[in-house]
């Protein structure tokens, strides 16, 4: 075995890097003066690679699949836990529902109470959602003989949607409850207090005008009020939401970017008695 002197050893040890450095750019020269060897030669060294990558790859496979399975396992355990406590919770409000709707229908009983008559509605189609002198509308095709008047109110299987503001032969267009022009009055579920929606031409309408000392709180519900006759009670609107800058809008329930089926009732709020328009079917109410 050659010992090397202390000098020597530190000498070749400057060395290294400069010939480290020399040997890469020598490299880099060569792999742009001959492309076409730079690339025979990773092949190559991607040829002689390929099985020992090919080995390494079956137990880090193993290993993975193990690993999503573990996970997923863990993912499935939580979604049972948060199922299991979301079952209880509907089974505690359930218990609360019926036994609020046996109480309703004894005090129903007791005041001789008359319901009122179920609307009648037509099914629409939407068929566009522009055009006209309003920024937020959609036409509908309501077919011959269908009898929508202006004013009604206009729903999907959420909430509301808006009223009708123009009727044609076949068709109907409906302000819908986010445009500049659309103002509605509105409860606050919680306070019971009343307010107005008024829209935005934006996606969420902003209330104001609401009762002093029972400010809108996030995440309420809101619903229609009855007030002046413009709309009937308790239609589901949305809830209430805080922007930024502390202003409270309204998150509609209804679908309105996605609108494709929407239903016009006659809630008559003329207070005239009117025959049952052509078409028509009455609103089914379960028990």
């Amino acid at each position: 075995m050659v010992r090397l002197s202390i000098q020597t050893r530190q000498a070749l040890a400057k060395l290294t890097l400069p010939v480290l450095i020399a040997a890469s750019f020598g490299l880099m020269l060569l792999g742009k003066a001959d492309a076409v060897l730079a690339e025979r030669a990773r092949m190559a060294l991607g040829d002689a690679l390929a099985p020992i990558y090919a080995v390494l790859t079956r137990p880090l496979g193993v290993v993975r699949d193990r690993l999503l399975h573990v996970t997923d396992v863990w993912d499935a355990h939580a979604a049972n836990r948060k199922l299991r406590e979301e079952n209880e919770q509907l089974r505690r409000w359930q218990s609360i529902a019926l036994a609020l709707d046996a109480e309703n229908q004894r005090l129903k009983a007791n005041l001789h109470w008359i319901p009122d008559n179920s609307p009648s509605f037509v099914t629409a189609r939407v068929v566009a959602d522009a055009g006209g002198v309003y920024a937020r509308a959609v036409l509908l095709s309501v077919g011959p003989n269908h009898g929508v008047r202006k004013g009604e109110i206009a729903l999907d299987e959420r909430g509301l949607v808006g009223r009708v503001t123009e009727v044609g032969a076949r068709t109907a267009r409906v302000l819908l409850l986010t445009d500049l022009n659309s103002r509605i009055p509105v409860i606050l579920q919680n306070s019971r207090a009343h307010a107005i929606l008024t829209g935005n031409n934006g996606p969420r309408p902003r209330l104001i005008y609401w009762a002093e000392g029972s400010p809108p709180q996030e995440g309420e519900r809101v619903v229609t009020s009855s007030e002046a006759g413009a709309f009937p009670a308790d239609l589901p609107v949305g809830t209430v939401h805080y922007t930024v800058s502390n202003v409270p809008e309204v998150v509609p329930a209804a679908m309105l970017d996605r609108l494709e089926m929407v239903r016009i009732f006659d809630y008559d709020l003329t207070g005239l008695a009117a025959p049952d328009a052509v078409g028509r079917q009455p609103e089914r109410r379960g028990r």
